[in-house]
């Protein structure tokens, strides 16, 4: 909901690490990769209830996916690179819920499951949406740097990661949050479908 606003600041602290990263001939991919590898240590982190670290590596997975975009802009963005960035980061959001219901299987299971299950919707409209609109030679205006057309919504990358971290930071609360940011994200994915059924009503010839 507010990750237009936040990636003015996010870019602009990111930028000096972010050349130092290029200039040493460090890759936007291998950023990614290893970010994701970072990621997904959470996932028996949480399993063994150790949140604290579950958090750090949590952090630490959203920094470099930051990271990663910044060399991209200092070297030049490639579409192998907007490709992996949004895919390793929709398997990472599905993990983390997963983490939480290996730890507690009969607190949390269903809960992770429903969270899990929002995450589709949103993430199938989102790559739905972004599809379309690259067919149609559309862009999004709020977030022009994007590799592939972002199309925000009430529950976006900002959102999900405070909603991760309040996890970590109140494990007995995961049941309640799950089921509330579900409930986010099926508003999200409601809302970005009426977009899309609005935005692409009319024939692709009729936008020329």
């Amino acid at each position: 909901m507010i990750d237009a606003r936040l990636l003015p600041l996010q870019r602009a602290a990111m930028r000096p690490l972010a050349t130092v990263l290029a200039d040493r001939g460090v890759s936007a991919d291998s950023i990614s990769v290893a970010g994701f590898a970072i990621g997904i240590l959470a996932i028996p982190a949480l399993a063994l209830g150790w949140f604290w670290l579950a958090l750090l590596l949590i952090l630490l997975n959203r920094f470099m996916d930051g990271l990663d975009g910044a060399v991209a802009r200092r070297v030049g963005p490639t579409d192998r690179g907007a490709f992996l960035d949004i895919a390793l980061d929709f398997v990472f959001y599905a993990l983390v819920p997963l983490g939480f219901a290996f730890h507690d299987p009969a607190a949390n299971a269903l809960p992770a499951a429903v969270l899990i299950a929002a995450f589709v919707g949103t993430g199938s409209s989102f790559l739905a949406f972004a599809a379309i609109a690259a067919r149609r030679g559309e862009t999004a205006e709020a977030f022009p740097q994007k590799g592939i057309y972002y199309l925000g919504g009430l529950t976006e990358g900002f959102e999900t990661i405070v909603t991760f971290l309040l996890m970590c930071l109140l494990p007995d609360l995961f049941p309640i949050l799950a089921w509330i940011f579900a409930a986010a994200c099926a508003v999200t994915t409601l809302l970005r479908w009426r977009m899309g059924w609005t935005a692409f009503r009319r024939p692709l010839k009729e936008t020329r």
